[in-house]
């Protein structure tokens, strides 16, 4: 039996298409019918059709005024694209739509954004972890030592630089040769 070639999209492309929206991450609908290779119209007709497997908590329609700001930051035309706001759908609904989505590619894509959702949890869980061990570390140092008081605000800097940084998408280019690809 021969193994099924593995749809390779890149997890940059998946995790530049998750949002954070109304305090949670999620996924729209034309970005993720585009990862399933389907059009915006049939996910969500299949959406409709199975509507009580996705309460509010796992899928919701943006606010007039979220989807002017999204057209704001894409850079959408008032008079082109959809005319309808889109549905969001929480890491929840991403994984409900498994169930209703069976080609071989649907489901290759949303193991793959699974997977994504939960390294991007476990990055603010780590990263969470280590602001909290700074705070113990600051409680148990006094607090009239400058030196001190010092080498903490230099590791806040850091943690926020970090955060900012991994935001950010890696560009470049790689020189044919010996040379390593430059990255900036």
């Amino acid at each position: 039996m021969a193994k099924s070639k593995a749809l390779i999209i890149p997890d940059e492309i998946v995790m530049n298409k998750i949002y954070y929206i109304r305090g949670q991450k999620v996924m729209l609908d034309s970005d993720l019918a585009e990862l399933y290779g389907v059009e915006t119209r049939n996910l969500n007709k299949a959406v409709k059709r199975n509507i009580k497997r996705f309460p509010n908590d796992f899928m919701f329609e943006l606010t007039t005024e979220e989807f002017k700001n999204l057209m704001f930051q894409f850079g959408t035309s008032s008079w082109g694209g959809t005319r309808k706001a889109p549905s969001a759908f929480t890491e929840q609904g991403v994984a409900m739509l498994s169930g209703i989505l069976s080609s071989d590619r649907a489901i290759k894509v949303n193991i793959q954004i699974m997977r994504i959702f939960t390294r991007v949890r476990q990055m603010l869980m780590d990263n969470t972890e280590l602001r909290l061990e700074i705070e113990k570390i600051k409680k148990k140092v006094d607090n009239h030592d400058k030196n001190m008081e010092v080498v903490f605000q230099y590791l806040d800097e850091l943690l926020e630089k970090k955060e900012n940084l991994e935001d950010r998408k890696k560009i470049g280019y790689e020189i044919k040769g010996k040379q390593k690809p430059r990255v900036i």
